[in-house]
């Protein structure tokens, strides 16, 4: 029995003794493409350099991976140059030499040189992913495009009704339109939330608009005047201290306010120009408003001379006032002393006027000229410190006792309220600026006053 088993074990090793070639030839027969040195490559018991070098030189060559190679060994140290056209053939190489016998380093400067690929595939790729994923968010892109527009409406809609029945105590319709707007925001802003979020981009949005934060800072230092007119004008549009057609003085201007924008205010000046102020300056400057209310107090001076009777010609003066028609009588003018000059005592006179109806201009020649005659007719003299007298005839000899003809000195004053120069005494203000503006004015791009 013993001796049976003993033949069957003989029997078995043989047939797998048999068996295992095959087995390796098969496998290496299933095996291809690069593959990696099992064991050592022998040469010689003891390989010298110039073997090593022939040998590896040779299994390179045969595989056809490399070009331009060269290797060479100096005392077991292989150093291999050339080009190869992936990572995978250059490791390896260095693992061949590295398995060879007697080899003690291996110094790997193979470059892997890469051949451009003139093939369309990748961009065709990227054409259907692209695709592929505008198909997935059709459905997104039919959302915005039916809740955006939507929640503008709702916006504007909003806007219209608060600017119509909640705002209208406001007198500036700019400022109405900004508060309307500021309020009806949040409701296009929900609708942008909505498509955001059903987007999955939220934290995009809310890194887009914290990049805008900042953009916006930067922005407002670097349009810091725009930005300051800006809201001046909605600060003037609350305060008012003005409305158009005001005859107001600005910064040493002098105009009607024809209108204000964004930007600046637009004064139509007493010649017709158009001067501008920005708005910022017009918030912090010092405005003169002439029309604010409907009456207007003005001055004018009057030297009488130290032999006058000075109750005299206070009367004087003050019934040419009174009777004036362009000067009201309530309250009273005013006619008193100012001043005791070199030659003279200056009289000023304060009245009244209607400045909507009457020009102070016109007013204030017809009342020195009226002032003057009767100052004179009634005897009052009125000196000068410097006075120069012509005598186109000679000089008139007088007797003594005698006094010489006023006519023969002092032409005729006229005592014609109005004269052909000062027409009606009727402010021309609102004329000039309708001549100054029947051209194209560049600057009236929209007028918050209105």
């Amino acid at each position: 029995m013993a001796r049976r088993v003993h033949i069957l074990l003989i029997l078995s090793m043989a047939i797998f003794g048999l068996l295992a070639p095959l087995n390796a030839q098969e496998g290496s027969d299933a095996d291809s493409g690069e593959t990696t040195p099992i064991g050592d490559v022998a040469v010689e018991p003891i390989a010298r350099d110039d073997q090593i070098d022939r040998r590896i030189t040779q299994i390179m060559r045969a595989t056809g991976w490399y070009r331009d190679f060269e290797v060479r060994v100096d005392d077991g140290i292989v150093f291999l140059d050339g080009l190869t056209d992936s990572d995978e053939h250059r490791t390896w190489a260095r693992d061949l030499a590295s398995k060879t016998q007697d080899v003690v380093a291996v110094v790997n400067r193979i470059e892997v040189e890469t051949t451009p690929d003139w093939t369309f595939a990748p961009a065709v790729d990227a054409v259907r992913s692209v695709a592929k994923r505008v198909v997935a968010s059709a459905p997104l892109f039919v959302l915005a495009l039916i809740v955006l527009p939507l929640a503008w409406w709702l916006s504007s809609l909003a806007a219209n009704g608060l600017r119509r029945w909640l705002l209208g105590g406001l007198d500036s319709p700019f400022l109405r339109s900004v508060v309307a707007r500021a309020l009806a925001l949040p409701i296009f802003l929900i609708g942008l939330y909505v498509v955001l979020q059903v987007a999955g981009l939220t934290q995009i949005a809310f890194s887009l608009i914290g990049g805008a934060g900042v953009l916006g800072i930067i922005f407002g230092f670097a349009f810091r005047d725009i930005a300051e007119n800006f809201l001046a004008s909605l600060l003037l549009s609350i305060r008012q201290p003005f409305r158009a057609g005001d005859l107001i003085t600005v910064e040493g201007q002098l105009g009607s306010v024809h209108s204000m924008n964004t930007r600046s205010t637009v004064l139509i000046s007493p010649e017709g120009n158009h001067i501008q102020i920005p708005n910022a300056t017009v918030f912090k400057s010092i405005i003169t408003n002439f029309t604010a209310s409907p009456e207007g107090r003005d001055s004018v001076t009057v030297g009488i001379g130290y032999d006058a009777a000075i109750n005299d010609a206070q009367d004087i003066v003050a019934g040419v006032l009174s009777r004036h028609d362009a000067i009201l009588n309530d309250p009273p003018p005013m006619v008193l002393v100012e001043a005791l000059g070199a030659s003279t005592v200056n009289l000023r006179a304060y009245y009244w006027v209607n400045v909507r109806e009457f020009s102070l201009l016109k007013v204030k020649s017809s009342v020195l000229r009226l002032m003057k005659k009767a100052l004179m007719d009634a005897g009052v003299s009125m000196p000068d410190d410097a006075r120069e007298i012509i005598f186109p005839d000679g000089v008139p000899l007088v007797r003594q006792g005698e006094a010489p003809a006023a006519s023969a000195i002092i032409a005729p004053e006229s005592g014609a309220e109005r004269t052909v120069a000062e027409a009606s005494l009727e402010n021309d203000q609102k004329e000039v600026v309708e001549r100054a503006t029947r051209g194209e004015i560049p600057e009236d791009d929209g007028d918050l006053l209105r």
